[in-house]
């Protein structure tokens, strides 16, 4: 009887080890879990141990982590919001990527290649690793907020560039016989094709097939079709000449706005981030140490110009662009690296000839190292940047291992009041500020206010918003509020979030984004100064409560109605499906005597508050 063949499982039972030992050490570190991944693929792989001789099969099935990775991403962005990010994708993104690409010729030239071969390499190294990024942005919180929409907007645009840089790399092939631009004008249609028959798949067929399959109540079939969507999805784009991490990304998009996403998203989440460090491990076996070795001074001299220049023209393009320092610096840091396309590509230029086979390899090895600086460039900045923001003058101390069940950010005027309630019932609460001078004035007053900004994620857990029953966000500024809102949705949803609201369009957008608690910030104010207004006037004490109760009552009708209608900014209408109507809350007569001359047309999230809203 034969022996059964263990290298199979040996090699699986490997790499969970490599993974199960590394990640939780770095991270412990404070280094992430990407050079974890990384560190742990080179220890095992050819070049370390030699546990693994062909990383590069490894790396093939590891992609999938990545297109499941930008599957989860999709589905976080509907249409509208992809639609909003059309002038970063396609006007910052180019401006970006050309910029990179001239600059990283030059310093290709610099490093003695040809003109052919500068070009390839720089624009290899131009498209940077989707995977690390998105995975330093999902472990930071910051992929819905506004820095990392930019950066997610350029990585897909560097997602589509991979097909140009292809067909351009066969065009730089020495010539051959037969009709090169009709093949190449069959791929641009094949690949067309693909792309329009799996937006056809994804309007008219994904949801009937979900809820077929819901229908079903076998949960086992709903995981396999949430892995037959993705994955056929990424074989359509594959097979018609696209990435299919780009497929991935389409194929979320369109189910973005399904009543099965989330369910879907619980499905792929277990595989997603097994494969995604898989890809991470495999990487880093791809490290030949030996190629290093033997061109140690181009790459010596290779990573730091390539990086340091790429990360100068991105800076300069965001300030451009009237981006802030902080995030351009922080966009600077983590798009300085090479990705995986560039894999594919240099690969392609070798086999067309038009890469010599040493350049691909010292290529492939700066690449692999600049990703795995790349985390320790974005720690080194984080920690420069917290000593710079937290020094504070003596006697203010700053957030550090709190853990009171409420956590109130913001001590304002509006947080004032509301801590009167929670200390009268002596509940344990936490409160964070960034203005010092408040700081120290609420001290003298008794309050213990530490210092520390609520828009970061690394505070928050200072703070001990992992452990708070309830956070409560009582800023002035809106914007902040509402990145606030985006980070204690994901990273801390055990707690109860209770939210300032500057306005009515400002509370619909909170109570849409899913807050459990929204005050407007003047609301019930107004309504008691209003009513104290009729008292003076001489109205009865009685009919001045009735009339302020018919205010408030018809506040609330139509807050409801804001919230599940949607209201037309221009024209005060509800929409409907057979059209737009007047509602009874916004005939003239009724709004000039019970909500007066603000509160109609003039409301919509672009439109300025109304008095007392």
């Amino acid at each position: 009887m034969a022996e059964p063949d263990t290298s199979q499982l040996f090699h699986v039972v490997a790499l969970l080890a490599a993974a199960v030992v590394a990640v939780p050490l770095f991270r412990r570190l404070g280094l992430g879990s990407v050079l974890g991944y990384l560190a742990a693929g080179v220890v095992i792989g050819p070049f370390g141990f030699a546990l693994f001789a062909r990383p590069e099969a490894i790396l093939h099935v590891a992609e999938l982590g990545v297109v499941l990775f930008l599957f989860v991403v999709g589905m976080e962005m509907r249409p509208s919001h992809l639609w909003a990010l059309r002038r970063q994708i396609f006007g910052l993104g180019p401006l970006q990527i050309g910029a990179c690409g001239l600059v990283l010729t030059g310093c290709g030239l610099l490093l003695g290649l040809t003109p052919p071969v500068a070009f390839i390499a720089a624009f290899g190294f131009v498209l940077t690793s989707t995977a690390t990024v998105m995975q330093m942005l999902a472990e930071r919180g910051d992929i819905a907020m506004p820095r990392g929409q930019k950066m997610v907007s350029i990585l897909l645009f560097e997602d589509l560039l991979i097909v140009p840089l292809l067909a351009l790399v066969a065009f730089m092939a020495p010539a051959q016989a037969g009709d090169a631009g009709g093949s190449r004008l069959l791929s641009v249609a094949i690949a067309a094709g693909s792309l329009a028959a799996l937006v056809a798949a994804g309007l008219f067929l994904l949801n009937p097939l979900f809820r077929l399959l819901a229908a079903a109540r076998a949960r086992e079939v709903m995981t396999a079709a949430a892995l037959l969507v993705v994955l056929g999805a990424a074989l359509l784009m594959e097979m018609g000449g696209l990435s299919m991490a780009m497929g991935a990304f389409v194929a979320g998009v369109l189910l973005s706005e399904s009543t099965f996403r989330h369910q879907i998203q619980a499905e792929i989440e277990p595989f997603r981030g097994l494969l995604l460090g898989l890809f991470f491990l495999a990487v880093g076996m791809s490290l030949d140490l030996a190629v290093v070795a033997a061109d140690w001074r181009f790459v010596l001299m290779a990573l730091p110009l390539m990086m340091f220049a790429k990360a100068l023209c991105i800076y300069v393009v965001a300030r451009m662009l009237h981006t802030g320092h902080a995030d351009a610096v922080d966009r600077a840091v983590l798009m300085a690296q090479g990705g995986e396309f560039a894999f594919v590509l240099y690969s392609a230029a070798q086999a067309a000839g038009v890469l010599p086979g040493e350049v691909n390899n010292a290529m492939t090895a700066v690449v692999v190292l600049s990703m795995a600086l790349t985390p320790l460039a974005a720690i080194a900045t984080r920690r420069a940047r917290r000593r710079d923001s937290e020094s504070v003058p003596d006697g203010v101390e700053p957030a550090s291992g709190q853990s009171g069940s409420v956590l109130m950010i913001g001590f304002g005027r509006f947080g004032q009041v509301v801590s009167q309630s929670l200390l009268a019932r002596d509940v344990d609460v936490t409160i964070i500020d960034s203005d010092v001078e408040m700081i120290a004035s609420a001290a003298r007053f008794g309050f213990k206010v530490y210092y520390g900004d609520g828009t970061r994620l690394d505070v928050l857990h200072a703070s001990g918003a992992g452990s708070a029953r309830a956070i409560a966000v009582c800023v002035d500024d809106r914007a902040a509020a509402d990145r606030i809102v985006e980070l204690v949705q994901s990273a801390f949803p055990q707690a109860r979030l209770l939210v300032r609201a500057y306005d009515r369009p400002h509370k619909l957008k909170l109570v849409a984004a899913g807050v459990d608690v929204a005050i407007r910030e003047t609301f019930a104010a107004a309504l008691q100064f209003g009513e104290a207004a009729l008292r003076e006037l001489d109205v009865d004490p009685e009919e001045a409560a009735r009339v302020t109760a018919e205010v408030r009552k018809l506040e609330v009708e139509r807050f409801e109605l804001e919230r599940m209608a949607g209201i037309d900014a221009g024209a005060g209408m509800i929409r409907t499906n057979t059209g737009p109507r007047p509602t009874p809350l916004t005939t003239p007569r009724r709004q000039a005597r019970v909500l007066g001359p603000d509160a109609g047309p003039a409301e919509g999230p672009d439109a300025p508050p109304a008095p007392g809203a």
